[in-house]
């Protein structure tokens, strides 16, 4: 969060709710809070959360104070009030009024239109009905304050609310285990996403624990809020006195300070943790060096260096490769305090090796020429690096603010730049705009690979750190801001490029992608403009027994295969081939019927974009009406045109559905007994991993059978046919052993049906006399025959060539 331009850290304190005087203000007189006020303020705290609307006076007060004030709308949440229509039109009143009497007042940091709305309360309405009523309160504040920020302030329990719309995502939580506490803040953040994060409520859940009790949890939960990444904290609550719904809590030990405003040991812990955010500023931080790689970066590279130059971190250098600019990259460059390494044009892996081996810090951190980052990136980063044995740390990329047509559509467009979580902290990818590794890790597998000239080397370096044992961190709040492509020639020519370099970290990891060639990642893909596939499940809520879980998450089962099909680039070839077939139907009417087939086809993809487009959300009130139908239109054209880019590029460099991986010998595929005399004794398990890394040397792609399959390893010819195998081992004594292998070939099921459809429907033609049909469709049937053949024999040849290798 910022105020103006300068960056705003939220640390709060809760403020009320106080009895009701004479005169209704549920507030003491402005003597008592300008003396509250007044020590908040002097206390390191720069927020007061407030439950009630708060009067002018105070406000004012707040703005004396340097102040900002969280505005709660209270209405009667904890009941079915969904289910008194009368009592919904108050409550939108009571909202309205309550934002207008405050509106556009510079103390006021944003509106709350809500707080905990109970589990209970929310499974008897259902989830769409609470999240379609606070979406309509969140519109009421827009129209009463468009320039107000406006939140709800959520809860674990009803967790699964579903509410991107609005500005700040706000929750209270009560967690008294360290551990606990800082894993559950890193899924909110992934929840969050590009929104900020503020724990509008943290303190001790036991609220009978003593002062040094609460004074130790305090520091800590402060602590791990801002070490988290969240934007604030604020803590629960000021003062011991406290009053809600008629009645005053007596014996509960939670505020600051007591009832007299005597402050307590909490309060001083408080107060230092809020003065050292985000981290202790006598901490000892690693020597850090930022490596910016840029050819032909002039148009944005000023943007990047300025950045950089904001850094608020105690210790690093920036190293600026200039890989063969024929622009003025090099002349900004010399601007800024940077270390200029100019080279010829080597591509995008070879300037990232410079980088590394020329930089002085023990950690590298690689930021594009298109990207700046935030004051803070690196200080995140080596937190990251300092609290985990992580040997790579990145964080997310996110879009800047920007309210031309075109580039918003991009930005909700697939194919931009994202991070694949295997947890809510470790990544399976980092995006090469913001990724940072230990100068011993990148030494440790050589670098980045040279044959990625323009992409995949963030991919490509990723597995090769995993593949040695070794894990990469993710940390939400090291955050850097990346431009996107702003025409449509050079998105295309992006995606292009995307699709040649999927196809070249194919060639080098086969077994990372599936038989149709894409990527088969175990994590799970986070950022905006990711294609969604048609959905035909419901969401599911986890809400335990009579809905008293105290987590509550919202889950989704995977769509049908067929609809995430349908997604792939090369669904565009299954449309190109189905054509074929229907113009077949000229010559034989009877082909005619792949026609509604066809159609669906077609309207699969187009149907999906604009699913997608629809969904994108749009709340900036910068938009007109016309424009947010612009930038739909523009997003779901993207859609479709984004696979077909991917595909291009794909093809162009080899990686189709008909690729092999696998020998080109020819070996008859048919089922095979292999028996191997040994004398000396070996474990089962040890001789199927030789087996597999003989088969991995040849470049095969193989498959372990699961714990029902009669199987126990499959190789991959191509998409049509495979081969499997089955081991058995004879004892015979005296450590000597006869090793049985069977294989036998395997035509994938889809693949059959199609040859044997083709086969029938060239019978047919025949009978019918439509030679010429009957002649193309005969083709077709042997094509896919053949091919299925082929597959199974390279598959049967190289595993022959594994064995004979490997056995001896």
């Amino acid at each position: 969060m910022y105020a103006g331009n300068k960056k705003l850290w939220v640390r709060g304190v809760t403020y009320g709710t106080f009895r009701p005087g004479v005169d209704g203000c549920e507030y003491a007189g402005p003597g008592v809070v300008r003396k509250d006020f007044s020590r908040i303020a002097s206390a390191g705290m720069n927020t007061v959360r407030t439950y009630t609307v708060p009067p002018l006076w105070l406000l004012e007060i707040a703005r004396e104070n340097g102040l900002y004030v969280m505005v709660g709308i209270p209405w009667e949440q904890h009941i079915a009030f969904l289910d008194d229509s009368e009592r919904v039109e108050t409550i939108k009143r009571r909202v309205h009024d309550a934002v207008m009497s405050c509106a556009a007042h510079p103390a006021v940091l944003c509106f709350a239109v809500g707080n905990e709305i109970p589990a209970s309360i929310v499974r008897w309405h259902g989830r769409r009905r609470i999240e379609n009523f606070i979406r309509e309160l969140y519109d009421i504040v827009k129209n009463a304050d468009p320039e107000s920020l406006v939140t709800y302030v959520n809860f674990p329990t009803t967790e699964y609310l579903q509410l991107p719309f609005l500005d700040i995502v706000c929750y209270n939580v009560y967690l008294e285990s360290k551990e606990r506490f800082a894993s559950y803040i890193l899924r909110l953040q992934n929840i969050a996403g590009d929104r900020p994060l503020i724990m509008a409520e943290i303190g001790l859940d036991s609220l009978r624990n003593g002062d040094d009790a609460q004074a130790k949890s305090l520091d800590w939960q402060v602590r791990s809020a801002f070490a988290s990444g969240c934007a604030g904290a604020i803590v629960f609550a000021w003062t011991d006195e406290w009053h809600r719904g008629g009645y005053d809590v007596e014996d509960w030990n939670f505020g600051l300070t007591t009832r007299d405003r005597k402050p307590k040991q909490s309060l001083f812990s408080v107060s230092r943790a809020f003065h050292e955010v985000p981290f202790p500023p006598e901490r000892a931080w690693p020597r850090i060096s930022v490596v910016v790689c840029s050819y032909n970066g002039s148009r944005t590279i000023r943007d990047t260096l300025q950045g950089l130059s904001r850094l608020d971190y105690p210790d690093y250098e920036v190293i600026v490769v200039n890989d063969g600019s024929r622009d003025s990259t090099p002349e900004i460059a010399r601007e800024f305090d940077v270390r200029l390494i100019s080279t010829e044009n080597r591509g995008l892996s070879n300037a990232r090796n410079t980088g590394w081996q020329e930089a002085t810090g023990e950690i590298v951190a690689y930021i594009d020429d298109d990207a700046y980052p935030d004051k803070d990136w690196l200080t995140y980063i080596a937190h990251t690096f300092l609290t985990s044995t992580f040997m790579g740390v990145g964080g997310p990329n996110i879009a800047p603010s920007d309210n031309g047509i075109f580039t918003n559509s991009v930005v909700h467009a697939p194919g931009g730049p994202v991070h694949v979580l295997l947890s809510d902290r470790v990544a399976e990818h980092i995006a090469g705009c913001n990724m940072a590794f230990r100068r011993e890790a990148l030494s440790a597998v050589g670098g980045f690979d040279p044959r990625f000239r323009t992409a995949g080397d963030d991919v490509d370096i990723c597995w090769q750190i995993q593949e040695k044992g070794w894990e990469i961190g993710f940390n939400a709040a090291a955050v850097v801001w990346h431009y996107r492509r702003g025409s449509l020639k050079t998105y295309w020519k992006q995606q292009r490029g995307y699709g040649q370099a999927e196809a070249l970290l194919e060639q080098k990891w086969p077994q990372k992608y599936n038989a149709v060639g894409h990527i088969t990642w175990e994590g799970r893909l986070y950022g905006k403009g990711l294609s969604q596939p048609i959905r035909t499940g419901k969401w599911r809520i986890y809400h335990g027994v009579w809905g008293t879980a105290l987590f509550q998450r919202l889950y989704q089962a995977q769509p049908p295969l067929f609809f995430s099909i349908m997604m792939m680039p090369e669904w565009y070839l299954v449309i190109a081939f189905l054509s074929v077939v229907a113009a077949m139907g000229m010559v034989w009417s009877p082909l005619l019927f792949i026609l509604p087939v066809l159609a669906a086809a077609v309207c699969a993809p187009v149907i999906q974009a604009i699913t997608n487009a629809a969904n994108i959300p749009l709340y900036s009130r910068s938009f007109s009406t016309w424009n947010r139908f612009r930038i739909h239109a523009v997003t779901a054209c993207l859609h479709l045109m984004q696979p077909v880019a991917r595909l291009t590029g794909r093809l162009c460099r080899g990686l189709s559905p008909f690729r092999r991986r696998a020998s080109s010998d020819f070996s008859l595929p048919c089922v095979r007994t292999i028996r191997i005399w040994k004398e000396q004794w070996r474990d089962a398990s040890d001789r199927v991993t030789a087996i597999e890394n003989a088969l991995r040397s040849q470049g095969a792609v193989i498959k372990r059978g699961g714990d029902f399959d009669h199987h126990d390893l499959e190789v991959r010819g191509g998409l049509f046919g495979s081969l499997r195998l089955r081991m058995a081992i004879e004892e015979h004594g005296g450590g000597r052993q006869m090793v049985l292998i069977r294989s036998w070939p395997k035509v994938h099921a889809p693949i059959l049906f199609v040859t044997i459809s083709f086969a029938v429907l060239c019978g047919l033609a025949f009978i019918d006399h439509a030679w010429i049909a009957s002649a193309l469709l005969g083709a077709l049937a042997i094509m896919f025959g053949a091919r299925a053949i082929g597959d199974c024999s390279a598959a049967t040849s190289t595993c022959l060539h594994a064995i004979r290798t490997e056995e001896g």
